[in-house]
């Protein structure tokens, strides 16, 4: 029984404040639960935010030396853990075991006071990991099940995109793109779903597409290819210092309403020329009537024979650069085609250029 869904995302970062601060005000996530000193955890302090069906949990080291600490001043604020949902925790985890995961956390009860669930961990690609969790459809379901935790009462606030998790894109080292791949296949059942090979430029990248059968978990995976000059995969590669994710894309049904919305809430996306929109009706076939909406909001459009998608990328929120969010819309789109990821790259290129980086 392989994993069905992305649980969560841990992010382990400096300032927990200021992380939380970001995905509430500016991107509407609503705070959940949260685990730290007062739950009987004095080394770290957590909080689980969600968002639509998008939970993300931020965590903060208290006193040096921890895990967590030596992570973020390894890599800077980034993704520690892609929890997995399983329907059956012991066979995910002796299958990832069995294809070459390290264990880092056997099959155990849940640390969640009145949980009677199991989880286990084992290692990923970096040294981001992977928690294998029991699927539930209870309100506290996808926290994580290694600490207990306090909930907190329902919250409300301004209008925000309700997303589902579409995708999460993961930078890999040259020559690593394959087995990666190859290992994700055989430990979690997500078999190759589609590859491009992008040259922008005097650069070039390879990706490969995972996922599993029923598209819950969605894996972009790309790594640089080092006979090229280097560029901006080389650049997370290096700020990151090795493999993470570089960005999570959230799937909303109205990208321009959503962007407006995210917009006045203070987020900031990454500009497209305006040469762009000049050519984009003949680009994309059946685009002229939303084009002016497009270019107003830095809105890219992309299509494949079964639709077309919509995407926008923000900034980087985070002192490092080491992630940031995307926002995409598809409408019959099924496909992450080589217009999509040079877009991507020739945009945060540009972002680049802009601010002398």
């Amino acid at each position: 029984m392989p994993p069905s869904a992305i649980a969560y995302a841990e992010l382990y970062v400096t300032d927990d404040r200021d992380a939380s601060g970001f995905l509430i005000d500016s991107l509407g996530f609503v705070p959940l639960a949260v685990a730290g000193p007062a739950t009987g955890d004095h080394d770290h302090r957590s909080t689980v935010l969600r968002s639509g069906e998008v939970t993300l949990v931020v965590t903060r080291a208290l006193r040096p030396g921890t895990a967590v600490a030596r992570h973020v001043e390894e890599h800077g604020d980034s993704i520690a853990d892609l929890a997995f949902s399983c329907d059956d925790v012991q066979s995910c985890f002796d299958r990832a075991v069995l294809a070459g995961a390290t264990t880092l956390q056997r099959p155990a009860p849940s640390l969640r006071r009145g949980q009677d669930t199991w989880f286990a961990a084992v290692s990923g690609f970096g040294d981001v990991r992977h928690t294998l969790i029991a699927a539930t459809a209870d309100r506290a379901g996808r926290l994580p099940p290694d600490r207990d935790w306090a909930l907190l009462p329902a919250a409300t606030g301004p209008a925000a995109p309700r997303p589902v998790l579409d995708h999460v894109a993961v930078c890999l080292e040259a020559g690593t793109l394959r087995r990666t791949a190859e290992f994700y296949e055989a430990a979690f059942d997500l078999p190759f779903y589609s590859s491009e090979y992008i040259e922008v430029g005097d650069q070039a990248m390879d990706s490969i597409v995972v996922r599993d059968a029923e598209g819950g978990i969605t894996l972009t995976l790309i790594e640089p290819d080092d006979t090229r000059v280097p560029g901006q995969i080389n650049r997370f590669l290096n700020v990151h210092n090795g493999p993470g994710v570089q960005h999570l894309a959230f799937l909303v049904d109205d990208i321009v309403g959503s962007v407006r919305a995210l917009g006045d809430r203070g987020v900031t996306f990454l500009r497209t020329p305006g040469a762009y929109y000049d050519l984009l009706a003949e680009r994309v076939v059946g685009m002229a009537d939303a084009i002016a909406d497009l270019r107003e909001t830095n809105v890219l459009a992309d299509r494949d024979e079964w639709g077309y998608l919509l995407q926008i990328f923000t900034r980087s929120p985070h002192p490092r650069d080491t992630l940031f969010y995307e926002y995409i819309q598809r409408n019959g789109a099924r496909g992450f085609g080589s217009s999509n990821i040079k877009a991507l790259y020739e945009a945060v290129e540009r972002e680049r250029e802009v601010a002398g980086r």
